[in-house]
């Protein structure tokens, strides 16, 4: 076999390069730039919920405004005027002051007594909103029958130009597209106040936050009746108002639990006080977890259960991105059956299964002649059918961890409207000792005659198989009852004439779990079948006799399609294993008996650049001088409505995240289409 050695570089269009000094960032309101503060990455996510969630133009947004407060000059973060108002201090309409995480909302200098006394200030100010990314405190300034100000509590700003009713009780309409991390803030803030005021451990707290999710999604689909996930700002200030809301809620989770028993039992219930469900719903009610950006979702819920659920079993989660590389590389078909035997969260799961909802979009577009926005409900219905069963069918996920089980089955239901398999088991264990449940699930689904599954040989049912195995020496497998069933669970030694290694009788004291699982993967696979998985450097490039047989069983079962060396901080700041991603593809049982190799090119990559640093911090491209770069958002500027060329004001900027995959990615299946690999 040769080397086909592709290190992909970052591809900048020189005429939208802007250039930003180092530990500087480019308002997203005015374009200035601004220190990269804790602080100032609350207000750029604030300043892009402004536009893009309530459609506030940039033009109505003053950034650091300057007001009078008795004979003092002070700065408001974010100062909302009206349409077409001179931006003077007796016409501010909002304000929002934004704070680090670790401002306390009742900081006597810096908490929400200071928004109030700006509120105060500002003559016509009504509105007012206190974040510091985990807390939020809105205010409404009000005037009593005499005439005294006072400061009621709504659940959040008005969006420019619509009803003030929707605040309180959101119409599908009105619901909102989370955007940036603004997802992610909502549901720490809601898991927080869970674990702060209800007492509970933060697990529990995690899994009382998901009960109350799948209710709003559930609500979300009950078309076309109106939405009752909702909790009103008057419901929220009473004890009888708050017990409405629970009540209201509890009767959604009864049809929640309805429509998934595989995930919740008929005596769950939400375990919540009245006042926390009445503030958690109140948070989570204007957003649209339906239509909602797929990757939003999924960094959200992914970021909020690895903080509540990463285990001490090696589990370290796979970054999204490479998660979406290793995904488009396998180009997944509608008809493959896709396993993840270490599923975690299921992300690489959920990414897979968007790829083929993305596909069957295309499908019903062509089948219809109609976009995707012309679409009737009845279209739409039958669209989530569709997603249904193919989630069924063909997706499966098995992990060792029951909570983790619980949390992939959610994350399919919010990312896709379809939890799969999605099965507790061991996948290291004799096959004839898995669950009958489970047994009897797949042959149902592959059609096979009832006890057909007793063998590794029995588990061949996947055209796809994808994963991230749990790693490492300090979790070995011992049990002689599991290593027996692997060729590499046994001692292997090298022939001194030939020089290749074969397989003893005897079985090894011990084994790292993810080579075992290069075999199970193997035994999980049909002939032509491919594998794509995450393994630690070591396994693959170290000397020795432990490693070397490990590589020659690979290429013996297998033909080597790729090769992607990650970055060493990928699964930092967690772990600092240094790793490497294979793309493999099962031989048939007549390429094996052959015996010999042919010669054929692989693909192989160097992803330099993650788009993270070791403590987990975004790092994006630069220019020669070190200097971030930026571009456009969108291509060329918004324009005026009545003209086509004339443009009313620039488009914000962004800047880019260094990150290799996607270019990877897309290198390869370029080589592949070339190299004629067909899947």
């Amino acid at each position: 076999m040769t080397k086909t050695i592709l290190t992909p570089k970052p591809i900048v269009q020189p005429n939208t390069i802007i250039t930003i000094p180092d530990g500087y960032i480019s308002d997203y309101i005015d374009g200035k730039f601004r220190k990269d503060t804790p602080e100032e990455y609350v207000r750029q996510n604030i300043e892009k919920r402004l536009i893009n969630e309530h459609k506030y133009t940039p033009d109505q947004i003053a950034v650091e405004f300057k007001i009078k407060q008795g004979s003092k000059s002070k700065r408001v973060d974010l100062a909302i005027f009206p349409d077409d108002a001179d931006k003077k201090q007796e016409n501010i309409q909002i304000i929002i002051e934004c704070k680090r995480e670790n401002v306390a909302p009742s900081s006597r200098n810096e908490g929400v007594e200071q928004l109030k006394s700006y509120m105060s200030a500002s003559l016509n100010c009504e509105w007012g909103m206190w974040t510091n990314g985990k807390s939020k405190f809105v205010y409404r300034k009000v005037k009593d029958i005499k005439g005294k100000h006072g400061f009621e509590e709504p659940n959040d700003i008005p969006s420019k130009g619509r009803d003030l009713s929707e605040i309180d009780r959101p119409t599908r309409d009105s619901l909102k597209l989370a955007t940036e991390d603004n997802l992610l803030f909502a549901f720490r803030t809601c898991h927080d106040h869970i674990f702060v005021n209800d007492g509970m451990q933060k697990q529990p707290a995690f899994f009382e936050l998901l009960k109350v999710i799948f209710c709003k999604i559930v609500d979300e689909r009950n078309i076309p009746h109106p939405l009752e996930f909702y909790a009103s700002s008057g419901e929220k200030s009473s004890q009888d108002g708050r017990l409405t809301v629970k009540n209201r809620i509890n009767k959604i989770f009864e049809k929640v639990k309805s429509r998934y028993p595989n995930i919740f039992d008929k005596n769950d219930e939400i375990k919540l006080k009245p006042i926390s469900l009445a503030y958690i719903v109140s948070e989570l009610q204007k957003y649209s977890f339906l239509d909602t950006v797929i990757d939003v979702k999924g960094k959200a819920y992914e970021e909020i259960v690895g903080s509540n659920l990463r285990g001490d079993r090696g589990e370290f989660f796979t970054p999204r991105n490479v998660q979406h590389m290793l995904i488009q590389m396998l180009d997944i078909r509608l008809d493959e059956k896709v396993l993840d035997p270490a599923c975690g969260t299921g992300g690489f799961l959920v990414i897979s299964m968007n790829n083929v909802i993305k596909r069957l979009k295309e499908e019903m577009v062509r089948t219809t002649h109609k976009k995707e926005q012309e679409w009737s409900d009845s279209l739409k219905e039958q669209l989530r059918d569709s997603i249904r069963e193919k989630a069924a069918q063909n997706f499966f996920g098995f992990d060792i961890n029951p909570d983790l089980v619980k949390a992939t089955k959610m994350n399919m239901v919010m990312n896709n409207d379809g939890s799969g398999n999605i099965l507790q088991n061991d996948s290291l264990q004799q096959p004839h000792e898995m669950s009958d449940e489970i047994k009897t699930g797949l042959c149902k689904i592959f059609d096979l005659e009832k006890g057909k599954i007793r063998r590794p040989s029995d588990l061949a049912l996947f055209n796809v198989v994808v994963t991230n195995p749990p790693f490492g020496t300090k979790l070995p497998i011992k049990d002689q009852n599991v290593l027996e069933q692997f060729d590499l669970g046994h001692v292997w030694k090298q022939d001194e004439t030939s020089g290749h290694y074969y397989q003893t009788e005897k079985i090894c004291t011990s084994r790292a779990p993810e080579v075992l699982f290069i075999e199970r993967c193997y035994q999980f696979l049909t002939p032509g079948g491919r594998l794509g998985i995450v393994l630690p450097n070591a396994l693959l490039g170290a000397p020795g006799l432990e490693y070397a047989c490990i590589r020659e069983w690979i290429l013996q079962k297998f033909n080597l399609i790729a090769s992607i060396q990650l970055h060493p901080d990928t699964f930092q700041p967690h772990n600092g294993t240094q790793t490497s991603i294979l793309v493999l593809q099962k031989k048939t049982e007549k390429e094996i008996q052959s015996g010999t190799r042919s010669n054929y090119r692989v693909f192989f990559a160097i992803a330099d650049k993650v788009g993270h640093d070791k403590r987990g911090n975004d790092i994006y491209k630069r220019d020669k001088e070190g200097n971030e770069i930026l571009i456009p958002e969108e291509n060329g500027s918004e324009l005026n409505g009545n003209s086509k060329e004339t443009p009313i004001r620039q488009l914000p900027k962004k800047r880019v995240r260094d990150d290799q995959t996607p270019v990877i990615a897309e290198i390869f299946l370029d080589w592949k289409k070339k190299e004629g690999l067909r899947w």
